[in-house]
């Protein structure tokens, strides 16, 4: 278990939790003063009220809620989302309507979930040749249906 600090911006904002004991991640709730309304197509910012402090070598990934996915076809817009181990800022959510219908967020409702997960960085190293696959430069769709 990793050891995270959250700050509410206002003693109203409910914390994020876990909902069952399986569960990967932890609920995100709106906390906005009045209803946002996003029109199909298009995307609002949505703010939670909280900030978060974590060890360097993971990031909190911002995901879609499936059953706001399946019954609603609202997205997080750049899923997942990042948030750096070095961002002390108010946690927002990019919250888009694919659907055809407003989609009416509320204060306190749950709009995406967040993960902790682990950061492996990675060395560049230059080269002029990479090796051979059997893939090779097949971009997409290259490989089958």
């Amino acid at each position: 278990m990793v050891k995270v600090l959250i700050k509410r911006i206002n003693s109203e904002v409910e914390l994020p939790s876990y909902k069952t004991s399986g569960a990967s991640g932890m609920d995100l709730m709106a906390f906005i003063g009045s209803p946002i309304v996003i029109k199909p197509n298009t995307s609002k910012l949505i703010p939670t009220g909280i900030s978060l402090a974590f060890p360097e070598g993971y990031e909190i990934q911002i995901r879609p809620r499936s059953g706001l996915a399946a019954k609603k076809n609202i997205s997080v817009l750049n899923t997942p989302g990042t948030v750096d181990s070095d961002y002390r800022g108010e946690i927002k959510v990019i919250i888009f309507n694919h659907g055809k219908d407003d989609f009416i967020v509320n204060n306190k409702d749950r709009i995406a979930q967040m993960i902790l997960a682990p950061v492996i960085k990675m060395e560049l190293e230059k080269t002029e040749r990479l090796p051979e696959t059997i893939r090779g430069e097949g971009g997409f769709g290259s490989t089958g249906k």
